[in-house]
C-alpha cells in the first residue's frame, strides 16, 4: 500500500536500505526506519502541535520501539511518549524518551503498578475502572508521588475495536472524578478514549468517531461540575493535517504513531507534509511452482484496509524501479507468516537471496522481526543505527556469530 508513495517521495532510502542488504549489514525480516526523515517528520509535529496548544505524545511501537526512533523524536523536539503497555514504557525509558501517558490501551498489571509508579513515573495514567484507579494511586503513594490520572470514557455508540472496550460510563463521569480525586497518590486530570477519529476509505478523509463527541460532552459536564482544568486526551489516525481539527473539538493531548514515519491511512492516498520513513526489507528463500518464496516474520497487512494487490520490489541490486515490482500473496492471520509467495512468472524469475521491499504500515511490536534504524539517507552517507528486537532491545546481530561457532 505504501512501497509508491516509498519510491516516489524517499527512493533514496529504499536504494540505501537495499544496498545495506546486499551488503550483508541488514538482516532479512527487518523493519527499516530512515530516522533523518522521523526526526523532520517529529520537528514539523512538534511546531504544528505548539502553535494549537496541543501536548504531543509519540507512539513507537509500529516500528518496534527502536531506540533510535526514541532518540530521532527526542532530535525533533518530540519528548514524551505514550507507551501501549509497560514493555513499550520499559523500551521508552531506557532510550531516554520521558513517558507522558501510560495505561490506554492496556491498563497497568496489578504486580507492575510499583514499577509504574516509582520508575517510569507517567505524566499521565489511563484507568478504566475504579479498582485500576486504586491500583495507580496506592503505588504511586508509595513512590511518594501525586499520579495525574486520565479517566477512559465510554457511552452507547461509540467505536472501540473489538477487545478494546472498557471505560467508565460518561454520564457517571463526573462521580468518578470525585473518587479519583479522593484517592491519596492520585489527581483527577481528564479524560481520554480510542479512537477520536478515523480513516474513511469510502471518501479517503479522516472522520471524527462518536468518541470525540463523547470527549467533548463530558468534559463539558466535568467543568460544570467544578474541575475547570481538563485535559482531553484524543489519539487515533493522527498526523499533521488533523491536529487542527482536533484542537477545535476541544482536545489537549495528541498521540501520533504511523504519522511520524508517514503511513497513517491517508498517507497512502495524499502526499502530507510527513515523510515516509518505513519499510519491511526481507530477501528470497527458495522457488517452488511458479513461485519465489521470501522469508517472513513480520509481513503484516493493517485490516485498515480492503483487500489490494500487494506488490514487492525484488531483484539482486538496489532499485526502485517499476519494472522490479512483483505481486506477492501474503499468509492469512489464521497462518505463520513464515514465507510470503512472490510471482515469479515471467523470462527473468527472482533468484535465491534476492532482496524484497515492501511497503507496509507497520506494527512491528507484534511481530518477529528486527528494527533497523538508518541515519545519514538525507546526506547520502546510510548508516546503520542500531538493530532491535520487537521490545527494543538491541540485537547483538551479526556480533553474536562468532560466540556460536
Amino acid at each position: 500500500m505504501f512501497l509508491d508513495v516509498l519510491r516516489r517521495r524517499n527512493p533514496a532510502f529504499v536504494l540505501a536500505a537495499q544496498q545495506l542488504h546486499r551488503a550483508g549489514a541488514i538482516p532479512a525480516n527487518s523493519y527499516v526506519i530512515d530516522l533523518d526523515a522521523v526526526e523532520a517528520n517529529a520537528r514539523a509535529t512538534r511546531a504544528e502541535a505548539d502553535k494549537l496548544g496541543l501536548k504531543v505524545f509519540a507512539m513507537t511501537k509500529q516500528v518496534a520501539r527502536h531506540p533510535g526512533f526514541c532518540r530521532a523524536l527526542l532530535a525533533g523536539g518530540i519528548d514524551r511518549a505514550v507507551a501501549v503497555d509497560m514493555p513499550c514504557a520499559t523500551a521508552c525509558h531506557l532510550a531516554g524518551l520521558q513517558v507522558g501517558h501510560l495505561g490506554h490501551l492496556v491498563q497497568i498489571p496489578r504486580a507492575e503498578a510499583a514499577l509504574a509508579a516509582g520508575t517510569i513515573r507517567p505524566d499521565y495514567w489511563t484507568v478504566f475502572s475504579d479498582d485500576k484507579a486504586a491500583e495507580a494511586a496506592q503505588a504511586s503513594r508509595a513512590a511518594g508521588r501525586e499520579q495525574p490520572i486520565l479517566a477512559r470514557v465510554q457511552t452507547a455508540g461509540d467505536t472501540f475495536y473489538r477487545g478494546h472496550e472498557g471505560g467508565f460510563p460518561a454520564d457517571e463521569a463526573v462521580a468518578a472524578a470525585r473518587r479519583i480525586d479522593a484517592l491519596d497518590g492520585a489527581r483527577f486530570a481528564g479524560i481520554t478514549s480510542f479512537p477520536a477519529q478515523l480513516y474513511d476509505h469510502e471518501t479517503r478523509s479522516i472522520r471524527h468517531t462518536p468518541n470525540l463527541a463523547t470527549l467533548t460532552r463530558t468534559a463539558d459536564a466535568l467543568r460544570k461540575a467544578g474541575f475547570p482544568e481538563i485535559e482531553i486526551n484524543a489519539p487515533g489516525t493522527t498526523s499533521i493535517v488533523t491536529l487542527e481539527a482536533l484542537a477545535r473539538a476541544g482536545a489537549t493531548q495528541v498521540e501520533p504513531g504511523n504519522g511520524l514515519h508517514g503511513t497513517t491511512p491517508l498517507h497512502a492516498v495524499e502526499d502530507l507534509p510527513e515523510q515516509p520513513a518505513v519499510l519491511y526489507l526481507t530477501e528470497v528463500s527458495h522457488l517452488h511452482g511458479g513461485r519465489a518464496y521470501c522469508f517472513g516474520g513480520g509481513l503484516y497487512i493493517d485490516p485498515v484496509f480492503p483487500d489490494y494487490d500487494v506488490q514487492a520490489l525484488v531483484g539482486p541490486e538496489p532499485t526502485t524501479d517499476a519494472s522490479a515490482l512483483r505481486s506477492v500473496e501474503i499468509p492469512p492471520p489464521s497462518a505463520i507468516d513464515y514465507y510470503g509467495m512472490i510471482d515469479a512468472s515471467g523470462p527473468t524469475p527472482p533468484r535465491t537471496g534476492d532482496t524484497v521491499v515492501f511497503g507496509f504500515r507497520g506494527q512491528a511490536f507484534v511481530t518477529r522481526a528486527h528494527a533497523v534504524g538508518l541515519r545519514g539517507v538525507s546526506t547520502g552517507t546510510p548508516r546503520i543505527e542500531g538493530i532491535a528486537d520487537p521490545f527494543g532491545r538491541p540485537e547483538p546481530w551479526p556480533e553474536l556469530w562468532p560466540a556460536l561457532q
